[in-house]
């Protein structure tokens, strides 16, 4: 099984999100068919975590699924956004997800 494209994989993300009452956008749209995705979670309490593609080696599925890990646990936003600003230099091709959040679990499978 191949992975979901990007754009189609962030709208369902986005979509899910604002039923359930949680305010999520999409802060910066990438390519839309392999674009990686990270996830800037706002806790509304004044910290930010985010969370990154997981490693390949390390899921422990066939890999046809996206899978992330906890890059930072709630931290200050500049920690984030500067992380996020190097990572676009990088690539310019990321999605970025901002989801406003005061618990901890995002929906989406995370690998420690």
């Amino acid at each position: 099984m191949s992975l979901l494209r990007s754009d189609i994989w962030c709208g369902v993300f986005v979509r899910r999100h604002n039923d359930l009452g949680h305010m999520c956008v999409v802060s910066r749209r990438g390519d839309p068919i392999a674009g990686q995705v990270f996830i800037e979670v706002d806790h509304l309490d004044g910290t930010v975590s985010l969370y990154t593609p997981a490693p390949m080696v390390s899921r422990t599925d066939n890999g046809a699924g996206l899978a992330f890990q906890q890059r930072f646990h709630r931290v200050e936003p500049v920690q984030v956004r500067e992380r996020i600003a190097r990572e676009v230099d990088f690539d310019p091709d990321l999605w970025v997800l901002s989801l406003d959040l005061r618990e901890d679990d995002i929906g989406v499978d995370i690998v420690k």
